[in-house]
């Protein structure tokens, strides 16, 4: 972690000085703002700690409840979203407070008394084999936290304005903050008060039956199934051995989807209430607790659960659903989007798959840095038009993955040829669950693939995979992709050749192009987060001799940044040799990264001219 580099730090580094409008933020909504952020949830939270990082960026966002949330629905964390935490600063800190999914066991009919269930299977859960984070479960309330303190503690000190209601906007033509927003106070000395504010750009992260995306006059596409299911958060005593493991549990009964919460004793499931009648009219959905936990007790036989108290439960139909469009721009139109949906208001489905916070998460990182470098005027206003593109196909392979995910989590035990085949599915598709399968596709952003080849670990369109380097300054060893903060930059990985020469002339070459993009006020790694890896080990680099590309100076005082420098060679301080483990050409290789972690542009060292090319495609030169 660094700081200092604005002089002397002796309180939390984590809180970083205030900037811009983060001096002197208005305790009241003003009238008039650049991002109105509607709704606190884990996009919305998200959204506004990136955006603390544009300071000079007017966000508010706005959330109808009077406070924080108290208890959440949501709390499976796939891998993807703990490297995002990470590139937050909070990902250690949260995994020591989650529960860490380490194995997945199966449980089915007993052959010889089928009205019993026995394990079929122990099964180590995927993240590990994957990448190095785990999968976590722990409170929806808890992400918001982090995410809030991540908001409060960043340069513009953005803060949900609590008991505000959304009630309508209209989108203008024209003028500067062309969004017309209506809201309601519902809390404190302005209680009951209706007001209308202005924005230039307005972000619906209020749920699933969002006030925003039926503002903007979108509809989801899709249906409920005729299946419902019941959920508990429980705190029991009980004789089922695998109580404290993730399990699988199909029976003559139903079926069970237990996942062991945070704390050691917080329990949630997820029980098979069966098939639900045309003419129902979601009356399944008054289900009492007591018949849950009785249908609970029947799937475990003979096992049993005495329950000493319920945290929460509901009653749900499974319900798969993507929105028509993720903004509202109507094809053909020929204007920029000014008001975008993120997660449950564009896209639901069932919660067994763990999926629904996790990909609300990354709609709002993908956004954030968008909006950030328009706003900033970094990047041409067409760049907003990329969110929709990206993260509707996204939407609609979750979609997919969880219809059949339900479907094999639903079926009867007369219906399973293969008592194994549910673990089986579970592994094979790890990558999808696990946040790491979504593959961005040739835009603006993403340049061409026709030098894929020189890196076949960093396939382009996909999150940039991590490994271990030696950091020549101080000989730490470090994953290279772990500095990377979510401050809205671009992380650019020049690997050298074999000698580091080319490197070295990579960096003389390509210094006047990512300054031409730079603001002069601003330090000379503002926009480009520029590291170098060489080949050789790291017994044999000096940090000192490398070119001033790699040595920037930076802040107020111009210190010199010394972690910018890398070693690839193995030696005893580092066993990975990232050329090797990521398929990189040993004649040197360029890789650009967005912000949000994904893979840009892949170039050789001699591509200056296209690199500046790819770069004037995205960005604008600065003033």
């Amino acid at each position: 972690m660094q700081f200092h580099h604005h002089g002397y730090v002796s309180a939390d580094p984590r809180v970083l000085p205030a900037e811009g409008l983060g001096v002197d933020r208005a305790d009241e909504l003003p009238d008039e703002m650049d991002v109105l952020i509607v709704g606190s949830g884990p996009a919305g939270m998200l959204l506004a700690a990136q955006m603390s990082q544009y300071p000079h960026i007017s966000t508010r966002i706005i959330e109808k409840r009077d406070g924080r949330l108290v208890l959440g629905q949501a709390d499976g964390i796939q891998p993807r979203s703990v490297e995002t935490f990470q590139a937050f600063g909070f990902a250690e800190r949260i995994t020591a407070e989650a529960y860490n999914i380490g194995w997945m066991n199966f449980w089915g009919p007993n052959p010889e008394n089928p009205r019993e269930i026995v394990r079929t299977s122990r099964t180590a859960d995927y993240a590990y084999d994957i990448c190095e984070f785990p999968h976590l479960i722990v409170n929806q309330a808890r992400v918001l936290d982090y995410f809030a303190e991540a908001a409060a503690d960043g340069p513009g000190r953005i803060r949900p304005d609590y008991g505000v209601e959304f009630t309508g906007l209209t989108v203008h033509e024209h003028g500067e903050y062309p969004v017309e927003v209506q809201v309601r106070h519902l809390a404190g000395d302005r209680a009951g008060e209706e007001r209308t504010i202005r924005a230039k750009y307005v972000v619906g992260c209020d749920g699933a039956r969002s006030g925003v995306r039926e503002a903007i006059g979108r509809t989801h596409v899709g249906g409920i199934s005729a299946h419902a299911w019941g959920v508990m958060d429980v705190l029991v005593n009980t004789d089922f051995p695998d109580w404290r493991t993730k399990c699988a549990i199909n029976s003559a009964a139903g079926n069970i989807l237990h996942i062991p919460r945070e704390g050691g004793y917080l329990s949630r499931m997820y029980i098979d209430l069966g098939e639900v009648a045309a003419d129902d009219d979601h009356r399944v959905r008054q289900t009492p607790i007591e018949e849950i936990i009785r249908r609970a007790n029947e799937i475990l036989f003979p096992y049993a659960i005495d329950v000493k108290q319920v945290a929460w439960h509901s009653v749900y139909e499974v319900g798969h659903r993507v929105t028509d469009g993720f903004d509202d721009v109507i094809d053909g139109s020929g204007r920029t989007p000014h008001v975008f949906l993120t997660g449950d208001a564009c896209h639901t489905h069932s919660a067994k798959a763990g999926q629904g916070m996790n990909v609300s998460m990354q709609d709002g990182f993908n956004l954030g840095w968008k909006l950030g470098s328009v706003l900033s005027g970094l990047a041409p206003e067409a760049l907003l038009a990329t969110y929709g593109a990206e993260r509707r196909p996204v939407a609609q392979q979750l979609i997919d993955f969880d219809k059949e995910w339900s479907s094999l989590m639903a079926r009867k035990p007369e219906e399973i040829s293969d008592p194994n085949e549910l673990a089986t599915y579970y592994l094979a598709t790890a990558e999808f669950p696990s946040g790491f399968m979504t593959q961005y596709t040739a835009s603006m952003i993403t340049g061409s693939d026709a030098h894929q080849s020189l890196a076949g670990g960093f396939p382009l369109g996909k999150r940039f995979k991590s490994a271990e380097v030696v950091r020549v300054g101080d000989g730490n060893v470090v994953h290279l992709g772990h500095h990377a903060q979510a401050d809205g930059r671009f992380r650019v990985y020049a690997f050298g050749d074999r000698t580091g020469a080319g490197l070295d002339a990579w960096a003389e070459a390509a210094a006047p192009v990512f300054a031409r993009f730079t603001p002069t006020d601003a330090d000379t790694d503002a926009v480009f987060d520029v590291k170098a890896i060489y080949q050789q080990p790291y017994e044999e680099l000096e940090v000192t001799t490398a070119p001033p590309l790699f040595q920037p100076q930076t802040g107020p005082l111009g210190l010199t940044d010394w972690e910018k420098v890398y070693a690839a060679g193995p030696s005893k301080w580092c066993e990975t040799d990232i050329f090797a483990a990521r398929e990189l050409s040993r004649d040197g290789v360029v890789v650009l990264v967005r912000p949000d972690q994904y893979v840009a542009a892949i170039l050789p060292l001699d591509a200056v001219d296209e690199l500046a090319s790819h770069l004037e495609g995205l960005l604008l030169p600065a003033s």
